[in-house]
């Protein structure tokens, strides 16, 4: 629930200003309906890179990794103890 708070105050302060630009015409007005398109690109350049910066620095565990193949040798024995084909491996 906080969180929701959170995004719509930003959304609240955001259409102010974008209001307030309107009224005291810093921008012009021909410009002015393009504002929340740059917005929009800009919150999905945003999230871009977050992706992007946590698929770089994704931890490797490669004891977690060594634990994962155990369990899928562990696997495919007891299913083929029971008939089940699992591949060429």
């Amino acid at each position: 629930m906080k969180h929701i708070l959170k995004i719509l105050s930003l959304l609240a302060a955001i259409f102010s200003l974008w209001i307030g630009l309107l009224q005291t015409s810093i921008v012009p007005r021909s410009h002015a309906w393009v504002l929340p398109v740059y917005l929009v690109i800009a919150l999905g350049c945003y999230g871009l890179l977050m992706v992007g910066v946590g698929l770089m620095i994704f931890p490797t565990c490669p004891q977690e990794a060594s634990l994962l193949q155990k369990d899928i040798a562990e696997a495919k024995e007891f299913l083929k103890v029971r008939g089940v084909d699992v591949g060429l491996d």
